[in-house]
């Protein structure tokens, strides 16, 4: 099925007042178009905004990117332009591929009519031969990310099938090194680096979520750029089922990113008259990779639904019982969460009917009488008196062949074959595209939000997608299944003013920002382990602003790797996100409570940082020691972590630098002192014992020496302007 989309409104002409240049710009970058590209436009610059650029230099601009002829190729060389095809010369990653039952494959769309407003334009296509139309939507946000999105209409008589809908971003041609991400379950966003050469790197989804192993972001820049320098641009699919992104180096001096959805065998066939659009892409660039990053972080949170007030501090129950679920143990957790200052309680799988453990129970979200003879409202009036939220783990999208459900509508159970798709978790998925099944989920969901007080969804998503389809001999199903569970994510929060929904898919597997704009946070791993968490958590603020990911202290051993950690390592580790805790708190005792609860308040203190300020992390540091911190939008104040990871070669270990903040402004250290010190900590260091104030400057060029502490420790410092 096609996707739903605005209506195209193609202008079959395009008038003679139409520019030739197209300049868009806004929050410091500047796209440049040359509407004169044969046989579509091209963007020629996408990057640092040309603020002394006049129409003579920006024709100039246009010029000096077109290629020449050469010996041994096309009369007219190739060029990257916004919907390149074949049948317009391009012989590389196509933008559109297609057929009408398997001819009618040539499409070469040309420019119909423009629209633009200075930082937005529409750019309409046409091939009246292949009967197709398309609208290019192009826009630079307020922080400067450049969003693409392509609208597609099949406007011949005979269905027309989509194989390829992607938009290209060119990069510059000295960005030849490549970043991207992979993993697996507990280890998902896991850093990767390689050489940008000719030919196409590619990365697919075909999970029907992006997946643990997905790339968030696909980046290009210069030779060793980090997180403070070197140039880089990079792009993301703001789309939660397959997809697929790619890097490509033609010999015609082309280097570009690209992305869009990945469509399944037959998937996305357009009837005459229908149309679908891609997802948006969103570019973003800088110099290094914190600058990057802020533009998403910026643009997220200028968004008119993003969450304004404080994020509430949770405590999630699944690692303190399990599917254990007994009301006196569940209120004395919920007694111990309130006494150390938690705000939100999180009552995790195990609630419904038949759910004793993983293997049965999935798609009858009825609440167990036999656990829960009075239904859920004890418990959620315990939470409610100690002046928490209460919130609720569902994952509506599944269903155990051992249910109610299952049992009655095998049929609503996606799968390609007659058989069921090979199993994960003893669970199979739903078909929300189904209208049967959709409304049957739909109707559960408002149903609990109806009786119960639920101020907050964990909305879980807890396998990939396998073989997934209508049925024997049906239809792909997973770009409708996405497109339900968007327009039931929209319906449920239109229908409950104020409620929150957390993205959750085995952790952090279902990360985008297609489900982002419809979701208050990410979980952004089941892995809880500090040290694992680390560059986890680096590498998804790349697109993920750190107020939307979850970040939970977790028990003294840790559940998913079995390390022991100590509780200030855990909670600084967890500081710089929407805290939390995960742990069984009736196990602890008053000491170990009362020092929980002096990390939930300085959680409370610094979360209007986190909130609104800026991510930094540092490079070069020396290996074992890792710097990262938070700056306030203001550059008022700031607070860094500084973790060892290892023992250091140097003992003790050499200066730390502290950037991004105001260089003129001076500030005043200070370590914040929770736990007694590991290793010889900060006692006889020197300027943790004074009052020491240096020159935001200063602590960018040069930096302070860190205190000493013990392998898997580490420290807080905070900083304030003195002015």
């Amino acid at each position: 099925m096609p996707s739903p989309s605005p209506d195209l409104n193609i202008e079959t002409s395009r008038e003679d007042a139409t520019p030739r240049i197209l300049h868009l710009r806004r929050g410091g970058t500047s796209v440049v178009v040359d509407l004169d590209a044969s046989p579509t436009p091209a963007i020629v610059h996408w990057g640092e905004e040309l603020d002394e650029a006049t129409p003579r230099t920006l024709e100039g601009l246009a010029r000096a990117a077109q290629p020449q002829r050469v010996s041994g190729g096309l009369d007219a060389t190739a060029r990257l332009t916004v919907l390149a095809t074949p049948a317009g010369s391009w012989l590389g990653t196509p933008a559109l591929e297609g057929h009408r039952a398997g001819a009618g494959f040539s499409a070469r769309l040309a420019l119909a009519g423009v629209q633009s407003d200075g930082h937005r334009a529409t750019l309409a296509l046409v091939d009246a031969e292949a009967r197709l139309a398309a609208q290019i939507e192009l826009r630079v946000g307020p922080s400067g990310l450049f969003h693409q999105r392509v609208l597609l209409r099949n406007t011949g008589d005979t269905p027309y099938t989509v194989q390829a809908l992607q938009l290209a971003f060119p990069v510059p041609w000295d960005a030849t090194e490549i970043l991207d991400t992979t993993g697996r379950h507990l280890r998902e966003r896991s850093p990767q680096r390689r050489d940008f050469t000719f030919g196409t790197h590619l990365r697919e989804s075909r999970r029907g979520r992006p997946g643990a192993d997905a790339t968030l972001l696909l980046a290009a820049g210069r030779p060793g750029f980090g997180f403070e320098t070197g140039r880089v641009h990079g792009i993301h699919v703001a789309w939660s089922g397959n997809h697929r992104t790619l890097a490509e180096r033609s010999v015609t001096g082309e280097a570009f990113l690209a992305g869009g959805e990945l469509y399944g065998p037959g998937e996305l066939i357009l009837a005459s008259g229908e149309q679908v659009a891609s997802p948006w892409v969103i570019g973003s660039w800088g110099d290094g990779l914190s600058e990057l990053s802020h533009r998403f972080h910026d643009e997220w949170r200028a968004r008119p639904q993003h969450p304004r007030r404080p994020r509430p501090v949770t405590l999630n129950t699944w690692e303190a019982v399990y599917f254990d679920h007994d009301l006196a143990r569940l209120t004395a957790l919920a007694d111990a969460g309130a006494e150390v200052g938690a705000e939100r309680f999180v009552l995790d799988d195990g609630w419904f009917h038949g759910r004793r453990d993983d293997t049965a129970g999935l798609g009858d979200w009825t609440v167990d009488e036999d656990v829960w003879p009075q239904g859920l409202h004890p418990i959620v009036n315990h939470v409610r008196s100690l002046g928490m939220e209460f919130g609720l783990w569902v994952e509506p999208e599944m269903v155990n062949p051992d249910s109610d459900l299952a049992r009655a509508h095998p049929d609503w159970i996606l799968r390609g074959r007659p058989e069921l798709p090979p199993s994960a978790r003893q669970q199979q998925v739903l078909d929300l595209a189904h209208p049967e099944a959709y409304a049957y989920i739909a109707g559960r969901l408002h149903a609990l939000l109806d009786e119960y007080d639920i101020a907050y969804l964990k909305w879980d998503h807890n396998r990939d997608l396998v073989d997934a389809g209508t049925g024997p001999e049906g239809e792909a199903r997973v770009h409708a299944h996405t497109l339900a569970v968007y327009r039931l994510l929209d319906e449920l929060r239109a229908a409950h003013p104020g409620l929150e929904i957390e993205s959750c898919a085995s952790g952090g597997a279902r990360v985008d920002l297609g489900i982002l704009d419809r979701t208050d946070r990410i979980w952004t791993s089941d892995s809880l382990d500090p040290l694992e968490r680390l560059s986890n958590q680096r590498h998804t603020a790349l697109v993920v602003a750190p107020e939307l990911m979850g970040m939970h202290l977790t028990s003294p051993v840790v559940h998913s790797s079995g390390r022991t950690v100590d509780l200030a390592l855990s909670a600084s580790v967890a500081l710089f996100g929407h805290f939390g805790i995960e742990w069984d708190l009736t196990k602890t005792d008053e000491s170990t409570r009362a020092r929980i609860a002096e990390w939930v308040a300085l959680a409370k203190r610094l979360r209007p940082l986190v909130a609104q300020g800026r991510t930094i992390d540092v490079d070069g540091t020396e290996p074992g020691i890792d710097v990262r911190g938070m700056v306030a939008a203001d550059s008022a104040s700031a607070v860094f972590t500084i973790v060892q990871t290892q023992t250091s070669i140097a003992y003790p270990a050499g200066r730390v630098r502290m950037p991004g903040l105001d260089p003129s402004r001076s500030y005043r250290l200070r370590v914040l002192d929770l736990t007694p010190p590991h290793g010889a900590g900060q006692s006889n260091l020197t300027w943790a014992e004074h009052d020491t104030v240096l020159s935001g400057r200063q602590l960018a060029a040069i930096g302070v020496r860190p205190p000493v502490l013990h392998p898997q420790t580490a420290v807080v410092v905070e900083l304030i302007a003195t002015d």
